[in-house]
């Protein structure tokens, strides 16, 4: 098991039982697994910096990634006393942190965190679409576009942090298509794959009327 987070002024570990502290900025290293799904629910977490990942294991022992975060979003908030999903950092990332009591205590932070779950709720609601109505291709087109910044024009690169296996597992394909889709996205000309983390969206009208966000 990865090593879990250094905190810029010490180690954090988990404790065997809960420890009231206020908020934390802790220092995360790329791919490391920030909680685990099934342990005690203390603590809510924000990122500050960076990019973390939600996974869950389904029965069958497959993974499937279920939400994508970044700065300003919200995870660990549990109905009750265990965490219902494992989360990883997949870039280095700053995490801020919150006892679960605090909330109480603290009801602007209380509102602020609520409001930033209605955000990604909605979020959620634009993939549970994405993996009920769209083909492989357009799921792929879909996800490309979500990772590009507001303003950014075609022709601009997009460094990916995730893996063609963490696509398949976050769009519910398998590897073999998710790799096919982006080949026949450049073979239309709508991509170039630069690298295998690096791709640079050339047609992005087209890239949107594929997805249904034109």
């Amino acid at each position: 098991m990865r090593q879990i987070i250094e905190e810029r002024t010490g180690s954090f570990s988990r404790s065997p039982q809960p420890v009231e502290a206020p908020a934390a900025n802790l220092r995360v290293a790329a791919h490391t697994t920030v909680l685990h799904e099934g342990d005690p629910a203390r603590r809510i977490m924000e990122v500050v910096e960076g990019a973390v990942m939600l996974t869950k294991l389904l029965p069958d022992g497959r993974r499937q990634v279920v939400e994508l975060l970044g700065p300003g979003d919200v995870f660990g908030l549990a109905h009750d006393e265990a965490y219902a999903c494992s989360a990883e950092a997949l870039t280095p990332s700053v995490i801020s942190t919150h006892e679960r009591s605090a909330l109480e205590r603290d009801p602007v932070l209380a509102a602020r965190l609520l409001r930033r779950f209605e955000a990604q709720l909605c979020v959620m609601h634009s993939h549970a679409l994405v993996l009920g109505r769209m083909s492989a291709l357009e799921r792929v087109a879909f996800f490309l576009l979500r990772l590009m910044p507001e303003g950014m024009v075609g022709g601009t690169t997009l460094h990916l942090s995730m893996t063609r296996q963490e696509i398949a597992d976050f769009l519910g394909l398998t590897l073999e298509t998710v790799s096919r889709a982006f080949s026949e996205l450049k073979r239309r000309g709508l991509v170039a794959l630069l690298r295998a983390d690096e791709v640079r969206i050339q047609d992005r009208g087209s890239m949107r009327r594929l997805a249904g966000a034109a």
